[in-house]
């Protein structure tokens, strides 16, 4: 049975300023594939996944998630539906909140405890998203108080929260040292194959970052598409040099959970 894409972006253009930041960018996920969006700073990751967050609109073309079209839709009931987290969500979490509280607010998208009542099924499943992360031990602990990389986790486990049917990570590794980001890496490989598999981009600019488990890639360069497909199809030497500007060597790794990838200047 055909299902509908999780996400489907059609001649989308994004001006800011009078800047283009996205160009004509035409994007399919669909509800069986995890996508990595690499590409350098200034290329419009990050505005790329707030466009498919609904979170911004963009100045040309259509976007539909989750079978939902924007401009035609409630975006607020959507956006509960999509676990979404930014590189800059950590600083806009009040540090004293208790990790779970972090977790658990966003059953209704909600930084703040205060403005929702909650039920102990939804503080038991804050509790077992942060067990599922490794945080066990620091559910009690203030947000502020944690460490880069666990504090990136709790973030994860918050995207988990509502069930949602689509996840977007912007850049979650940002800062984390080499022990935080293959902790995190860890766990997002284990959400895609796990029982309760979502549908999930990745906006990263190092090919290091990219899950064994993720299936495919969509470069950016200058807000245009420069490739999209399946990573073992579009992922090369040609690509990076031509999106990042300068000659690497890509390397491809055999691990015990699958491949990895780093890339180095030649």
């Amino acid at each position: 049975m055909s299902t509908s894409p999780v996400l489907q972006l059609r001649g989308v253009g994004y001006v800011r300023g009078g800047t283009q930041i996205l160009d004509e960018v035409d994007w399919t996920v669909e509800e069986t594939q995890n996508w990595v969006v690499l590409g350098p700073n200034g290329s419009g990751k990050t505005t790329l996944a707030r466009v498919a967050t609904l979170w911004e609109h963009p100045s040309a073309g259509s976007v539909q998630v989750l079978g939902e079209e924007l401009g035609h839709t409630d975006v607020r009931s959507t956006r509960k539906r999509i676990g979404f987290v930014s590189a800059a969500m950590a600083d806009s979490v009040r540090p004293a909140l208790a990790a779970s509280e972090v977790v658990m607010c966003a059953a209704n998208g909600a930084l703040e405890p205060w403005w929702h009542q909650y039920d102990d099924v939804q503080r038991r499943r804050a509790h077992e998203l942060l067990a599922e992360t490794g945080l066990s031990a620091v559910a009690d602990r203030p947000f502020g108080t944690l460490s880069s990389g666990e504090r990136q986790r709790v973030l994860l486990a918050r995207s988990h929260m509502a069930h949602p049917a689509f996840v977007v990570l912007d850049e979650p590794n940002a800062g984390l040292d080499l022990t935080g980001r293959e902790e995190l890496i860890d766990r997002l490989d284990r959400l895609a194959n796990g029982s309760e598999r979502t549908p999930t981009v990745l906006v990263t600019h190092h090919v290091e970052e990219i899950p064994p488990s993720f299936s495919h890639l969509m470069a950016l360069r200058d807000g245009r598409v420069a490739a999209a497909g399946p990573i073992a199809d579009v992922l090369d030497e040609a690509l990076l040099a031509s999106v990042f500007g300068v000659d690497v060597e890509l390397t491809r790794h055999s691990t015990s959970t699958g491949i990895r990838w780093s890339a180095a200047r030649r």
